[in-house]
């Protein structure tokens, strides 16, 4: 229905309907024969007065027909009319509408579409009188005969009612194909009202106008956006008020698209004939000026959409069905995917079917195996005509996903054991069910919970099969939904029975000294962990066995390669899984035997006169019975047992009385028998038998000697008085000075030092090592402190202590901070100041021994482990060492501080919390801070850097993640020192005697009294100053620096000057082919130097940075500085090579396209290849660049040979090329007089190194006596003030001295405008002087290299080809 729009604004308005009653003849035979035609129409009027009667003066017919139908509603309706007509009269003003239905029986069928056409054309509302009117009038129904029926259709924009469709038979063949079809019904309905107007629907809209859109169009509130919106809606009203049940139309918006019009209309759903005449009318009563385009209207409905999905909880690999229901009948249906953007099509894992039931669309979207990637928002789209229908929902699909016990190994000692298998939330662990599949049934009990279903199994020994590998069992829990969703878990489980071991061989008997090894094998392959102890139950350390698996055993070797005393007993062998142990034992038997290193020999070394009698003696510090002989020149004689205490010593007299012993040198050695014929050989007493007469130093301790003889001697047997018990190790050395025998340097160990260094020893071999350290550390300790005296005066107690260290630091797995706080005691003793003068006499015997002590006390540190978070602090005088144990995450930074008030020293070292938290939980954190190490660790003192600080080291036990960030505060100790260096110990340089090394480590901030430091490593660091005193060395190079950086911007400057020129002057100067190719070369090599010199800036930026992203930066700098350095080299070569090709091949000629493509290949194509080359061959090994500049490696690779070979060639090639061009250039022409010739032949020689110089890089040659060791600074400066200046010499010899760039830029600027006329007139028969010009500047250039005339290279006979080749030729010089 229609209404008036003012109507539609009343604020009280009552709708009232008065349905008709059918007549009896309605159901009569009359309207059921053929030719009458029943329809069925609805019109609406509104009263604006109180009258009680309604005059309908539409006709005779209608009047009538209204009238009839109110006479036979009865009294009921006809009261309820009358009183619905006093309450209007009453009442206020607001008019009321009614719904009237009428029924109209045609005798002639023909006349229903004249009829239908008369109301179509019928102009609304239409005034009965002054208090009606009659608003629209719509056919909604319409019963035709059809043969002996009759067939009742709805009119477009009615329909019947579902309830009406389900009671009464469809058409079988009325306007539709579509089976069951309710837009027609066989016979008017006996019980339901007529065909219904569809309920109202809102369109939502658009149409684009041709005209460009304007901003005030988004402001609702602006002039403009108010006068679009007036105007359109007045033609969209006047338009759609044509629909069916058209209520109201608004303008919602617009937007650009040209100007895309948004607006709502308020409907009965239309069909496409009913909106494209609604659309065409609005076109015709749109304005012109808005230049609508009719093409472009686009519609869509709110309809309701009835969307379901089956099954509601939707798991992995079910099969989902989408169900999308519309009272539209189309079958146009897409379904579609919003998250993936595409539309769904029939495939192996999607079905579409749709199809149309009873005035209803069904579609159904199928997913099959539906998996988690198919989760999302699906929508159904109907199309019909320009409308779209449609719904949408979102879907979560649940993963079957489980996650199952690992795989087990099960030790059939009937103990039982748990499998789970758990799955996410909202899975229902109730439809898991367990199977099992192997050789043996061994079953379980199951049981559920929330999320998981566990299954318990206990196995004992009757129901395990005998097998090394064990049995496997795999158990499988099973999921399944009732829509198809499956998901299984295997879990593997290895049945394995208590392990048989068995230990070969079956006797192990040995001598002291000797090796032995005990192979324990078990015949299963499973095991948790496998260890060995002591019959005491100790453990013996994992270096001394190796446990290997294999398919069906496993072997645990016990290997000792040295054997003493104390493996002499019982060895167990255990093997352990899960909580069974299985056992097997194994007797040792270990017979005394002297170690080769614990026999004494005296003399090491001797002098005995021809005929003369020496004394020889072994020595053990043990009394037990051995038989001793002694080697001597492979024969062998019987010692003399001489007991001296507990030292025990076997002698020998040896008679040197052959003849030919005399003036021979003579090796003895002593062979040590045990009870089992077990031996052992000592080393050797070198005798050198000499006539008598030689021998002036004699003494009965020491020994007979030469003058200048220098021999060692065992302290124990030396003229040094021993205290009684106490033997003294180590060796002092003598010298025979006339007939003196001197002391030459003193090594002698003190006897508890010299104890404990055999104790160590011996401990490094016992298989009991770990659980004696703490005790020998104690006591390392306590004899330290109490020979502190003895340290001071002999290196060789200090050397033995460093020995202890590092032998007991390979020793533990784990320390404790009872271990580190004896190793720090002991280090404090041997780093205290009085014994700093010790340390410089052993380092004049051997360097590295502060190296291998500070190493020693890392290693201790790095196995440091506490089960608390804060490791306790010790402090000495000489050492302290703070730590930390790392938690999961960490949130706070680590920050230590060292205070050393006796040595004016402090330090901070600092580690941010999330590089801790990089760190894997429990590591420890352990820095040591030393005060006095700077002095002893050794220094490189032509460098003339000495440490100038604390000396600290920080290491981390394990999960160190590389680069790990550390920053660091030192305090220096001399504030007149300068130039400080953050360096690190670095134990691989020197021959790995260690060195400071600055890589990975820079200066952060410098203050008055501190230096702050950050490393990207963790080792020991410090920092390095220089003497404020000046350092030629120094000097130099802050003097090559601003050569350097003065002359590097001139080359800027003055290249990119070149490049300005040239580009000037190109039209110019490259009219033939020769200097075509000169002025080509000229700007490359200037093009590659700017870039290079440019790149050179960017590596020197980035090597000021302190941050580890640079690397690859500084690898892109040397890289492009290699190659574009290379092609300045190789752009030179070029231009040497066409200079000698234009001088030597004259008659030659070549294409000017072959030569550019030669001269780009060698200038571009040779650096690129050597440059790719060098960095693929060295940087994967991280040996590409420097460590502290952006240039080519020269220490670990020599990957700066890939500049120097190929620069050093060119420079050769054209160093050739010259001497040729000056030969050529000193060939005397026919006519000049000797001294004329010989005069202009200088100037000549002159100009040309002048030009070729700096063009063709001969100047480069002065950098090969730079890469020499100590060479001049002449050489340096040279270098670097030709190199640097490079740019400016290109500029001014290879631009601005070309004659003709001259002439040009003269030409350009007007200066001389005559010059080219005079130089084309003399062009063909001699080559002009450079500056011959006439003006000022170019007189002044002749007189600087004593040009008065010309020089001629030709007779005027010359073929012109010839002339023309030989000017350009040296046109190059030019």
């Amino acid at each position: 229905m229609v209404l008036d729009h003012r109507h539609e604004l009343s604020e009280t308005q009552e709708k009232k309907r008065i349905s008709s009653v059918r007549k009896s003849y309605n159901k009569s035979k009359n309207m059921n024969s053929p030719g009458r035609s029943v329809f069925c129409f609805l019109f609406l009027i509104v009263t604006y007065s109180s009258q009680v009667a309604l005059n309908l003066n539409l006709g005779s017919t209608l009047h009538s027909l209204i009238h009839q139908r109110h006479e036979l509603e009865g009294g009921n309706s006809r009261e309820e009319l009358l009183r619905h007509k006093r309450a209007a009269a009453t009442s206020s003003r607001t008019p009321e509408e009614y719904d009237i239905e009428l029924e109209i029986s045609f005798e002639n069928a023909s006349l229903l579409e004249p009829f239908k056409a008369y109301l179509k054309n019928l102009s609304f509302p239409i005034q009965i009188n002054a208090s009606i009117d009659i608003l629209s009038m719509k056919v909604t129904t319409v019963c035709r005969p059809n043969g002996n029926e009759t067939f009742c259709s709805c009119e477009s924009g009615y329909k019947w009612l579902p309830e009406v469709c389900l009671s009464n038979l469809p058409c079988q063949s009325y306007h539709t194909s579509v089976p069951e079809d309710c837009s027609c019904l066989k016979e008017m309905p006996a019980k339901g009202p007529y065909c219904q107007i569809l309920k109202d629907i809102t369109l939502k809209m658009s149409v684009r106008l041709k005209m460009d859109f304007q901003d005030d169009l988004r402001n609702s509130s602006s002039a403009l956006y108010r006068s679009y919106k007036t105007d359109l809606e007045r033609a969209f009203w006047k338009g759609y008020s044509i629909l069916p049940g058209f209520r109201t139309v608004m303008i919602t918006g617009f937007r650009p698209g040209s100007i895309v019009v948004k607006y709502n209309v308020q409907t009965a759903k239309p069909t496409p004939i009913q909106m494209k005449e609604a659309n065409d009318k609005v076109k015709e009563l749109i304005n012109s000026t808005y230049r609508m385009d009719a093409l472009t209207f686009e519609a869509s409905s709110d309809n309701e959409t009835k969307f379901s999905i089956d099954p509601e909880i939707i798991y992995e690999g079910d099969t989902v069905k989408m169900r999308c229901e519309n009272e539209v009948q189309s079958t146009n249906v897409t379904w579609r995917h919003l998250e993936r953007a595409t539309d769904i099509q029939n495939s192996s894992g999607f079905s579409i079917y749709t199809y149309l039931n009873r005035q209803v669309s069904i579609s159904t979207l199928t997913i099959y195996n539906i998996s988690l990637i198919d989760a999302g928002e699906y929508a159904c789209t109907l199309t019909y005509d320009i409308f779209d229908y449609g719904g949408q929902k979102k879907i979560n699909v649940i993963s079957t996903e489980i996650e199952a016990t690992e795989d087990l190994k099960v030790m059939c000692d009937n103990n039982p054991v748990s499998l789970s298998c758990c799955t996410g939330k909202d899975f229902n662990s109730s439809n898991i069910e367990w199977n099992q599949e192997g050789r043996i049934s061994i079953p379980g009990i199951s049981s559920t919970d929330s999320r998981c279903s566990k299954y318990t199994i206990k196995a004992d020994g009757t129901q395990c099969l005998s097998g090394s590998a064990g049995t496997e069992v795999f158990y499988i829990c099973r999921f399944h939904s009732p829509s198809g969703a499956k998901s299984n878990r295997k879990i593997k489980v290895t049945f394995t029975s208590v392990a048989n071991l068995t230990v070969t061989p079956d006797l192990i008997a040995i001598s002291e000294g000797q090796n032995f090894s005990i192979k324990c094998i078990s015949d299963v392959s499973s095991y948790d962990s496998v260890f060995w102890n002591t019959s005491a139950g100790t453990k013996i350390n994992p270096k001394f066995y190796v446990t290997k698996r294999y398919p069906d055993r496993a072997e645990s070797v016990l290997t000792v390669e040295t054997a003493t005393r104390e493996w002499n007993g019982v060895y167990h062998c255990i093997f352990r899984y899960k909580n069974s142990y299985s056992i097997a034992t194994k007797d040792v038997t270990v017979y005394p035997l002297p170690l080769k290193h614990d026999i004494l020999l005296d003399p090491l070394e001797a002098d005995i006169p021809c005929g003369g009698i020496s004394f020889l003696r072994c020595c053990i510090n043990e009394a037990v019975d051995y038989r001793v002989t002694f080697q001597i020149d492979g024969l062998s004689f019987p010692a003399v047992k001489e007991a001296q205490g507990n030292r025990v010593c076997y002698a020998y007299s040896l008679m040197a009385n052959t003849t030919a012993w005399c003036s021979k040198t003579v090796q003895a050695s002593c062979v040590f028998i045990n009870s089992v014929n077990g031996s052992v050989q000592s080393g050797p007493v070198i005798l050198h038998l000499i006539p008598e007469e030689n021998i002036t130093c004699r003494d009965p301790i020491i020994g007979n000697g030469e003058p200048g003889k220098m021999i060692q001697k065992l302290c124990q047997f030396s003229n040094i008085p021993n205290k009684a018990g106490h033997r003294e190790g180590g060796t002092i050395t003598y010298i025979c000075e006339g007939s003196t025998w001197k002391i030459k340097s003193n090594n002698c160990i003190a006897a508890p030092i010299n104890n404990l260094l055999g104790l160590a020893k011996a401990l490094l071999m016992s298989p009991e090592q770990e659980e004696k350290l703490l005790t020998y550390l104690q006591d390392l300790s306590s004899s330290t402190g109490k020979v502190q005296n003895e340290i001071k005066s002999s290196p060789g107690n200090l050397k033995a202590i460093i020995t202890i260290l590092e032998l007991l630091s390979t020793v533990p797995t784990q320390v404790n901070t009872d271990i580190m706080t004896h190793v720090l005691s002991t280090v404090n003793v041997i780093l205290g100041k009085p014994i700093l003068s010790t340390w410089q006499v052993l380092h004049q015997q051997q360097a590295n021994e502060s190296s291998r002590l500070l190493d020693s006390v890392e290693r201790f540190s790095r196995v440091l482990h506490e089960g608390v978070s804060a490791i306790p602090s010790i402090t000495h005088a000489n050492v302290q060492m703070r730590g930390l144990m790392t938690t999961a995450g960490q949130a706070t930074d680590y920050d230590q501080h060292f205070l050393f008030p006796d040595s004016n020293l402090w330090g901070q070292v600092i580690i941010d919390s999330q590089q801790i938290q990089s760190l894997e939980p429990n590591s420890s954190i352990i820095t040591l801070a030393y005060p006095t190490l700077k002095a002893i660790l050794p220094q490189n003192v032509q460098d003339k850097n000495f440490v100038n600080g604390l000396v600290m080291t920080t290491t981390v036990s394990q999960g160190v993640t590389t680069p790990f960030r550390i920053s660091m505060k030192f305090k220096k100790n001399d504030l007149s020192m300068v130039a400080p260096q953050c360096v690190f110990w670095n134990y691989r340089l020197s021959n790995h005697t260690g060195g400071w090394d600055n890589s990975g480590c820079f200066v952060e901030q410098i203050r008055e009294d501190s230096v702050f430091c950050t490393c990207n490593h963790l080792t020991s660091f410090s920092i390095l100053m220089s003497p404020d005193s000046p350092d030629p060395s120094s000097l130099l190079k802050v003097l090559l620096d601003i050569i350097s950086y003065i002359g590097l911007g001139f080359s800027i400057l003055s290249l990119a000057a070149c490049l300005v020129v040239e580009a000037f002057v190109w039209k110019s100067v490259t009219k033939n082919r020769t200097s075509y190719m000169r002025h080509v070369c000229i700007v490359n090599i200037a093009a590659s130097l700017l870039i290079a010199d440019s790149w050179f800036i960017v590596s020197a930026a980035i090597h000021d940075q302190r941050y580890l992203f640079n690397e690859t930066a500084c690898v892109a700098a040397t890289f492009f500085i290699h190659f574009f350095y290379l092609s300045v080299f190789f752009w030179m070569l070029t231009l040497g090579l066409m200079l000698f090709y234009r001088l030597v091949f004259i008659l030659h000629d070549t294409s000017k396209s072959i030569q550019k493509v030669i001269a780009f290949s060698l200038g571009y194509g040779c650096p690129l290849v050597i440059s790719i080359i060098t960095v693929g061959v060295t940087q994967p090994k991280d040996v590409y660049m420097r460590k502290n500049a952006c240039w080519l490696n020269w220490d670990d690779t020599k990957a700066l040979l890939a500049f120097v070979i190929p620069a050093l060639i060119i420079v050769v090639i054209n160093v050739s090329i010259t001497f040729v061009v000056i030969t050529k250039i000193l060939r005397p022409s026919i006519g000049d007089k000797p001294s004329i010739q010989e005069k202009n032949s200088l100037f000549q020689i002159s100009k040309s190194i002048g030009v070729l110089t700096p063009l063709l890089g001969l100047t480069w040659g002065f950098g090969l006596a730079t890469v020499f060791q100590g060479s001049s600074a002449v050489f340096h400066i040279v270098f670097t003030l030709l190199n640097a200046f490079q740019g400016l010499f290109i500029l001014l010899f290879g631009c601005l001295w070309d004659k003709k760039v001259q002439e040009a830029l003269l030409h350009k600027f007007s200066l001389s405008r005559w010059s080219s006329q005079h130089t084309k007139s003399t062009s063909l028969t001699s080559s002009t002087p450079v500056f011959s010009m006439s003006s000022p500047i170019s007189r002044r250039f002749n007189n600087l290299f004593g040009k008065t005339g010309t020089y001629n290279v030709s007779t005027p006979e010359t073929t012109s080809s010839s002339v023309e080749n030989s000017s350009s030729a040296y046109s190059l010089l030019n």
